[in-house]
């Protein structure tokens, strides 16, 4: 029988897109105290299909795939621009196909706005009206009001209003940085986009015996089980070493290994492989917010995505990708003691004009990381690293970094990293890694 948080959660997934929630209409709608109430429509919002926007209140919004989630819904787009929305509320969860800014005339505007469209003008009424009579919805900036006649518009044709004190290009800008912002998220793998789903994970009951778990043994050739209570609560994970020469009829209670390590659907695959090659785990049951079981997902299936990951065009660059373009091989002494060269951009500097901690991190930790390949096939995941830093670096420097290989094996090396300028050693780093084998 499913919980309380579960009927909860179905009821509002049933609820028609656009419509408001609250905390009191779902408690007393289910009959359950406010609290719980509160815990489902949160968890709602974490799993994408409720928002919550302020001066407006909780709406149910279409959920998200995640090959379009680089599209904006204009809920959102109230939340980045700290906007009020003036009419149409019951649009907010459609979707943002591109925006138009209106610095021209009306005629050359409407050529540009089409249906989906955001129209981002500031006081120009006749603007606003046109771009709703066409499929589009406004954003007004300076802070300025409507007339009623367009609000009145926009609450028939479900398209938004929304009223922003900032200016046009700072509006702009906003949301053109959370659309690229969504597009990095986009190429981070979630343990979500590579589980094996609870439909299809074989799982125990904590009541269950070791005949149990011979059975499932022999049906799926599998020997590792998450271990669940009748609410579907992760309480254990049982393997072939838990069992070996028990009593087979032992409850999983007894043999388990308890309070096992897990994973949330949200939590990036690199994280969880980091996780599980330094635990020396093989299985991570995957749970939500109430620790329920979502499904399991194996090292098998995390090393094969990181594999597939890097055959893919990447849409988004971070800044970690800016600084490491930009490191380049200079020369080669012997295996494990190449040295690169890099020139400090300004985007490497802290408001003094000098190289930043984070990214004189980023270089040494890259090269090192390069220097590991020539050894080992694979990624490294940094253990532990000892920076000093000796000179201050100014901008337009040219650095020249060693990295040199103090000692590897199978899944760990050390390596010494000195960094020059103009010949003059400007810091040192001492890194210890940990080796993602990929093979």
């Amino acid at each position: 029988m499913a919980t309380k948080h579960e009927q909860i959660l179905k009821h509002i997934d049933g609820l028609p897109v656009g419509e408001k929630i609250s905390v009191r209409q779902i408690a007393k709608a289910l009959s359950v105290s406010e609290g719980t109430a509160y815990r489902a429509i949160k968890e709602a919002e974490n799993q994408g299909y409720v928002s919550s926007i302020e001066r407006v209140g909780t709406i149910r919004i279409e959920r998200k795939k995640k090959e379009n989630i680089e599209k904006l819904t204009f809920a959102e787009v109230v939340n980045i621009v700290d906007g009020q929305v003036l009419g149409g509320r019951a649009g907010l969860h459609k979707t943002l196909n591109k925006f138009v800014i209106g610095a021209m005339k009306l005629e050359a505007m409407m050529r540009y706005t089409d249906a989906g469209n955001l129209l981002i003008v500031g006081n120009r009424t006749q603007a606003h009206e046109h771009a709703l009579k066409a499929g589009a919805a406004v954003l007004i900036t300076g802070g300025f009001d409507t007339d009623e006649s367009v609000k009145k518009l926009a609450d028939e044709l479900e398209m938004p209003v929304i009223s922003s004190s900032y200016d046009t290009f700072t509006v702009a800008t906003m949301i053109n940085r959370a659309i690229y912002d969504q597009l990095i998220k986009k190429e981070i793998l979630l343990v979500e986009d590579i589980l094996t789903p609870i439909s299809e994970t074989v799982f125990l009951k904590t009541n269950d015996t070791i005949d149990t778990w011979m059975s499932l043994n022999k049906s799926t050739t599998h020997s590792r089980f998450p271990v669940v209570d009748n609410s579907m609560k992760v309480q254990g994970m049982v393997t072939s070493k838990d069992v070996l020469g028990q009593d087979t009829h032992l409850q999983m209670d007894r043999v388990m290994t308890k309070s096992p390590m897990t994973v949330g659907p949200k939590t990036s695959v690199a994280s969880s492989a980091h996780m599980m090659v330094w635990e020396g785990i093989e299985l991570l049951p995957v749970v939500n917010d109430s620790h329920l079981l979502q499904g399991i997902i194996s090292r098998q299936d995390v090393l094969k995505a990181l594999q597939m990951s890097q055959r893919q065009p990447q849409a988004g660059e971070t800044i970690d990708d800016t600084i490491t373009s930009q490191l380049i091989m200079a020369g080669s002494r012997a295996k494990g003691d190449e040295s690169y060269r890099c020139e400090v951009t300004p985007q490497m500097t802290n408001y003094l004009g000098t190289i930043s901690n984070g990214v004189f991190a980023t270089l040494v930790t890259e090269s090192a990381n390069r220097v590991l390949r020539g050894y080992k096939r694979g990624d490294l995941v940094v253990e532990n690293m000892t920076i000093y830093f000796i000179k201050p670096v100014q901008i337009e420097s040219m650095l020249e970094i060693h990295p040199r290989v103090l000692e590897v094996g199978r899944k760990f090396g050390k390596v010494d990293v000195e960094v020059f300028n103009e010949g003059r050693l400007v810091g040192k780093a001492m890194l210890t890694c940990q080796l993602l084998d990929r093979s």
